[in-house]
């Protein structure tokens, strides 16, 4: 059992416009950290567009977090404004790119909160929800907050609070927002965030289970790893149904792969039976969602090339190390990593955890065959 008095980490992740839910996070994060040995760590989700004037804000210093990060915390607090029932776009779309870590089950048991800030307060308990359906998804463990605190706080006036989380009725007239009540309800939340954090965190860190065998104790370490079977991604890309293709021939003085060590290095463009898949300029000949297919068409010839370099076994990947997106477009067009997602999402959902990898995507005035896409891949096998 790891030790009693090791730092709890939890992530306060919000986004705002005007402040209010900024203010409902610092005091989430204020009750975490009256927990004993528990740290709360701010962060922002990013904006899909900038926001006007951020740099003027109180909560202009605070960073933007990593999806890749989220597994690193013993538990979440998430926040953002109530959009139409719902959270706000920016909030929706970086949960929307977690599908690698749902596939790897990292976020899995993890404890996680909700708070809100709404206007008039209509739709704040379906805004939450909203949330919980997607932590559910997860196999989060989500901590609602019931009627805490509610004895405590100043009836005679609205209060934004909910059974499932703390929220702010930001739009109230005449009235400073959040309330006191409203903050009281955040702190005792983020506290028994961190409480359930601490609970999560030691039965997971050095959790180890004791076989008898006669006299002596053998203990085991227990992981979330399962031991990997022979034809596994073979099996997986039958159940995906998934048939990789025949590996593309060179159509110049070059090898369809290379070897260096233990790395093999492939690029690829989107043939199909000898002809490019949804050839020219995305957003001008290719539409977005044709430009998703030709991604897609791609990495599987990926996959068959680095088939074909493993020996025909697509088990022999150690790990997928990076991937690099080219993308056909005019100047000033920013949608490439949505593009290359649909790559991203298929290789991890194939190799799970080796799947998980570097990326970068580019634009390019032109692409080999007028392809829309090309693709320049690092594994390692084993």
């Amino acid at each position: 059992m790891g030790d009693q008095h090791s730092t709890v980490k939890v992530l306060v992740l919000f986004n705002t416009v005007n402040g209010g839910t900024y203010k409902m996070a610092k005091e989430i994060a204020a009750g975490i950290e009256e927990f004993p040995g528990a740290r709360a760590i701010l962060k922002q989700v990013p904006r899909i567009k900038p926001l006007e004037n951020e740099a003027q804000q109180a909560f202009a210093s605070i960073p933007y977090a990593n999806m890749n990060e989220l597994p690193d915390y013993d538990a979440i607090a998430f926040g953002s404004a109530v959009h139409f029932g719902n959270m706000s776009a920016d909030m929706r779309y970086f949960l929307d790119q977690s599908v690698g870590i749902w596939i790897s089950r990292k976020l899995e048991g993890k404890p996680a909160t909700v708070f809100m800030s709404a206007g008039s307060g209509a739709g704040r308990e379906a805004a939450i929800l909203s949330f919980w359906n997607t932590l559910a998804i997860h196999g989060m463990m989500i901590v609602p907050t019931g009627i805490m605190g509610t004895n405590e706080i100043d009836k005679t006036i609205p209060q934004g609070n909910t059974a499932f989380g703390a929220s702010s009725l930001a739009g109230i007239p005449h009235s400073e927002r959040p309330s006191k009540g409203e903050l009281h309800i955040a702190r005792l939340q983020g506290y028994a965030l961190a409480r359930a954090a601490k609970g999560y965190q030691l039965t997971t860190t050095g959790l180890t289970h004791q076989k008898i065998a006669g006299s002596s104790i053998e203990q085991t370490t227990l992981t979330a790893k399962e031991e990997q079977k022979p034809g596994m991604i073979a099996h997986k890309l039958k159940e995906m149904n998934l048939i990789l293709p025949q590996a593309p021939a060179p159509v110049g003085n070059y090898k369809p792969y290379r070897i260096f060590g233990k790395q093999v290095f492939i690029n690829q463009i989107a043939l199909n039976n000898g002809k490019v898949d949804h050839p020219g300029m995305i957003g001008k000949e290719v539409t977005e969602e044709e430009a998703k297919l030709a991604t897609r068409q791609t990495l599987l010839n990926v996959l068959a090339v680095l088939k074909e370099a493993a020996g025909g076994d697509l088990d022999h990947v150690k790990q997928a190390v990076q991937l690099t997106g080219y993308f056909y477009t005019a100047a000033g067009y920013t949608k490439h990593a949505i593009l290359m997602n649909e790559a991203s999402n298929l290789l991890v959902e194939l190799f799970g955890e080796k799947g998980m990898h570097t990326r970068a995507t580019v634009g390019a005035s032109s692409l080999p065959m007028n392809s829309s896409v090309e693709i320049q891949a690092i594994f390692e096998l084993e």
